[in-house]
């Protein structure tokens, strides 16, 4: 599939998503956006999965450790086939199992519950062990916040995938610069990322995580180097794609009102027509 394809289908999944926070009430909206290129480009791009057999024992793994941005794959899910779109109208409601953070019994195409912060990546280098450890061809693959790699968990997880030479292991960090009501500049900068991973005996890069092609040639199976744990860090802007919450604190958890929904849709359906005539 194409960059300008894998835009298309981002953009769609940004507006659904945006439509989803606006009816429900409730959402990590800013991640959602920040994340949405990533999510598009694995799932339609990079990762071996089959809608129709979530369970494959040779699939590729997705672990979402930012669990708070679960409606992001919860759409992402819903365009890849996985579960109905007219599901996505149940976020958060009653008995409905698309809760605000996944739920690997309840939603297929998830691969562990997360919402603790510091979690999924353990997880996911626990899932790379087995795999080498029983001879699968199968590649992991997770997804952090740049706040959440303040988590000491993290760093133990780093240093244990370079120690079992994870070359199986990919880590995605969206590097949206906003945590939970402050920027990272301003709380603990772990700025900037790629030397860190590296001292830890990672592969590392810097890509923009809003550059379709930039993402899938970084995901690609080319780039894994023999022996290392790979990582990308993926430059974001926390609600990209609608002005008012580009790169605003305020957007971590906040719901558009009427008119801020009705904007941000305009903003999104101006973008896809754009990008529809291309």
């Amino acid at each position: 599939m194409s960059p300008t394809e894998l835009k298309i289908i981002a953009n769609r999944i940004r507006r659904r998503d945006l439509r989803a926070v606006y009816e429900a009430g409730a959402g990590h909206i800013g991640g959602e956006m920040s994340v949405a290129d990533i999510l598009t480009a694995l799932f339609f791009d990079v990762l071996n999965v089959d809608p129709d057999d979530p369970q494959k024992p040779d699939r590729d793994r997705l672990v979402l450790s930012k669990g708070h941005t679960a409606l992001a794959l919860y759409v992402v899910l819903s365009e890849r086939g996985f579960i109905p779109k007219e599901e996505i109208s149940t976020f958060l409601k009653p008995y409905s199992r698309l809760n605000g953070h996944p739920d690997r019994n309840k939603v297929p195409g998830v691969e562990t519950n997360t919402g603790p912060l510091g979690h999924g990546l353990p997880v996911a280098v626990g899932m790379a062990k087995a795999a080498r450890l029983s001879n699968a061809a199968w590649h992991t693959y997770v997804v952090t916040g740049d706040g959440e790699m303040q988590e000491g968990s993290n760093w133990e997880a780093i240093m244990a995938a370079a120690q079992f030479k994870l070359d199986n292991l990919t880590l995605i960090i969206d590097h949206n610069r906003i945590q939970q009501g402050a920027r990272l500049a301003d709380t603990n900068n772990l700025a900037p990322l790629a030397p860190k991973l590296e001292a830890f005996g990672w592969t590392a890069e810097d890509i923009d995580g809003h550059d379709m092609k930039a993402i899938c040639t970084a995901l690609a199976p080319e780039a894994v180097v023999t022996g290392k744990p790979r990582c990308v860090v993926a430059h974001t802007n926390k609600g990209q794609g609608v002005s008012f919450m580009t790169d605003k604190v305020a957007w971590h958890h906040k719901v558009p009102d009427a008119e801020q929904f009705r904007q941000g849709m305009a903003e999104l359906e101006t973008e896809a027509a754009i990008r529809e005539d291309v």
